[in-house]
Formats: C-alpha cells, structure tokens, sequence
C-alpha cells in the first residue's frame, strides 16, 4: 500500500466520524459564521469532510507526479468518493437540508456506474480510472455538500441560495457523467451473450 492509497484510506476512516459529528447533538452551542447561524457540529463536520474531500486532490496529485497510479488507487479512490458523498447526501437528507429526490438521483448514478465499473473490470480486467466529466461532478458535489453543510455560509448574508444552485448543478453533472460512462461503454451490454 504505497502513499496515495494510504491517503485514500483515510479518506475513508473519515467518514463514520463526521457521520457522527452531524449527527449526534454533543450540546457545543451554535455559532454564526458570515451570516450563517449553525450548530457548532456542523461547522465541525462541514470542516471534516471538507479536509476529507481535500485528500482527494491530495492522493492524486502523488500518485501522479511520483508514478505511484495502481489499480487498487484507480479502484479506491473512486469508492472513496462515493461513499464520502453518499455518507453526506444521505446526513443532509436526514436533516432536512437536501430534496431526497436529487439525492436518490445522485446516489443511484454512483450505484449504476460502480456496477458497470466492476463488469468492465471483470470483462476485460480493466479498473476505469474517474474521467474528466467525472472529476468535475464530484468536485460539483463536494461544493454543495460542503455550502449545505455550512448552512450557505456567506452566501445567505445577500439572499443567495448557493448550496441549492450547487446541489442542482451537481445534479446535472452527475446524470450528464453518468450517461457518458455507459454511452462511451455500450458495447460491453452491445456484444453480451
């Protein structure tokens, strides 16, 4: 297990413990950040997986300039990504701060092209490594997990509803990435028996 995984792993390692930031009340007060009022666990849990999102720019950014890109990196990372994002979709879905609707949306997509990832890869033996589109939706999706998580910090001072602008935008780049896997992988289902 070379750096960059080790730095995927703790992505992962990350995740229980800002679950359960957002959502245990551990009674440290509220706090008013930029016009934001918010219960001190989420400033707390936004700043977890905002530090746990940053991980994953920094395990690519090793494994690319040291040479250090496996298939196990090109497998975990984009599990790393999903379940961070599930995890927080689904906590924002708790706490009433995101339509379930989009987030069934998102959440199915990362099912359907983790399961067109793992017939490739049996297909084939080929790990497809997040394409650019891809980076892009998750990227999308960290925005406006992160602006949902900080009840719209900043933003709420001008009457901006930015995390909901995100989340839609996310939105779209997930159903738009999504498509582009499978139409660019067609011929997988195409040439099946």
């Amino acid at each position: 297990m070379n750096l960059p995984n080790k730095i995927t792993v703790s992505r992962i390692i990350l995740i229980p413990i800002f679950v359960i930031v957002m959502i245990y009340d551990f009674g440290w007060g509220e706090m008013n950040l930029f016009g934001a009022d918010m219960p001190v666990e989420h400033f707390v849990g936004g700043l977890i997986f905002i530090i746990a999102s940053c991980t994953d720019w920094i395990d690519g950014h090793f494994a690319r300039k040291y040479n250090l890109v496996t298939n196990l990196g090109k497998f975990l990372d984009p599990l790393a990504d999903k379940l961070l994002v599930s995890a927080a979709f689904i906590v924002l879905v708790e706490l009433g701060y995101a339509p379930s609707w989009i987030i069934i949306v998102i959440i199915s997509r990362e099912f359907a092209v983790t399961g067109l990832r793992a017939i490739l890869a049996a297909e084939g033996g080929e790990v497809v490594a997040a394409s650019n589109l891809g980076k892009i939706k998750t990227w999308a999706q960290i925005v406006a997990i992160a602006s949902l998580l900080l009840h719209n910090t900043f933003f709420v001072m001008f009457g901006i509803p930015f995390d909901m602008i995100m989340l839609y935008i996310a939105l779209i780049f997930t159903v738009w990435s999504g498509w582009d896997y499978f139409w660019k992988n067609r011929m997988i289902f195409v040439n099946s028996k």
